[in-house]
C-alpha cells in the first residue's frame, strides 16, 4: 500500500502496553505516568484482526514495542498468533532486554525472528541514573539469552545526545563489535519540540522514506510518531483507520503534543 506521497508502506509497528518495568529519563518522568484504563487496551483479538487486514495491504514487517512489551501477560500468545500470519518476512520485537532470560526461547518458538535491545552505556552506575531502576547485567543477561534462542540479528539500540562519538556510545559499540550485535544510534528526541535526527545504522527518522504506520495499546493508529493525528481502530474499524492513516500521512514529521513515547513505542 502506499500513502499519498507515493511512499510504500510495508512496515507496522505495533505498541502492546504503555507499562514498563524501567523509568528511562528520556521516556518518562521518575514518577512514571498515567497509564491506560485496562478496558481501553487492544484484546489480543483485535491487535491481531488489526495485523491480518495490515498484512493483506502489503505490510510484510511486524515490530512489537511498549512501554516494555515482555511485562504484558501471556505475551507469546500473541507472538505466536502475529507469527502465523501469512505474509511476514520481518518480525521483531524492541526491548529493554531484563524478561529475555525468562522469554527468548518461548519468543523463538512462537516465531519471533529476531530483537532489539536498548543498552546506551556500559557503566553499571550510569545505566542505573538513565534507566532509574535497572541493574545492567539483568541486560548483558538478556543479550545472552537472545543468543541462545538464535533471536538473530540481535541490534542494539543506543540513545545518543549529541555524537555517536560520546564515551558511552564509543564503549557500547566496542561491546557490540566484541560481541555480534549490531548497534543503532538514536539521536535523543522530543516529541513535543519536533527534535528527531535519522537513526544512525537504521532507517527511522528519515521522512523521505517512512515505510510506516504505528498501532498504540489503545487502538489509535498512527500515520507519523510527529504528529497529533491518530485514527482509532474500535471507532472508525480496522480498514477506515488505516485509510485514513495512509490519507493523510504527513510529508514529515513536525510535533507531537497528544503522545508519549511510553505509549507509542518510538
Amino acid at each position: 500500500m502506499y500513502d499519498r506521497f507515493n511512499r510504500k508502506i510495508n512496515y507496522l509497528r505495533i505498541s502492546v502496553t504503555d507499562r514498563c518495568n524501567l523509568r528511562c529519563v528520556y521516556c518518562m518522568p521518575a514518577e512514571g505516568v498515567e497509564l491506560m484504563a485496562h478496558k481501553d487496551i487492544l484484546s489480543y483479538e483485535e491487535i491481531v484482526d488489526f495485523t491480518k487486514k495490515a498484512v493483506a495491504d502489503g505490510v510484510d514487517k511486524i515490530r512489537i514495542t511498549g512501554g516494555e512489551p515482555l511485562v504484558r501477560h501471556d505475551i507469546i500468545e500473541l507472538v505466536k498468533s502475529l507469527g502465523e500470519i501469512e505474509g511476514i518476512k520481518d518480525f521483531g520485537m524492541t526491548t529493554n532486554g531484563i524478561l529475555l532470560p525468562k522469554y527468548a526461547q518461548q519468543l523463538k518458538a512462537a516465531g519471533l525472528m529476531r530483537v532489539n535491545i536498548s543498552l546506551d552505556t556500559m557503566d553499571p552506575k550510569r545505566y542505573r541514573e538513565i534507566t532509574r531502576l535497572g541493574n545492567i547485567e539483568d541486560v548483558f543477561a538478556g543479550i545472552e539469552a537472545a543468543k541462545a534462542a538464535e533471536l538473530f540479528p540481535i541490534k542494539i539500540n543506543c540513545v545518543i545526545k549529541n555524537s555517536r562519538f560520546e564515551p558511552d556510545a564509543v564503549e557500547v559499540a566496542k561491546f557490540c563489535e566484541a560481541n555480534g550485535l549490531e548497534i543503532r544510534y538514536i539521536h535523543e528526541m522530543n516529541l513535543e519540540t519536533g527534535e528527531f535526527s535519522i537513526v544512525e545504522g537504521g532507517e527511522g527518522g528519515d521522512c523521505k522514506n517512512c515505510n510506516r504506520l504505528r498501532l498504540t495499546a489503545n487502538g489509535d493508529v498512527m500515520p507519523c510518531l510527529f504528529s497529533d493525528l491518530s485514527y482509532n481502530v474500535r471507532d472508525l474499524g480496522v480498514e477506515k483507520s488505516i485509510e485514513e492513516s495512509l490519507k493523510n500521512k504527513p510529508r514529515s514529521g513536525t510535533s507531537n503534543h497528544k503522545g508519549k513515547f511510553n505509549n507509542i513505542g518510538g
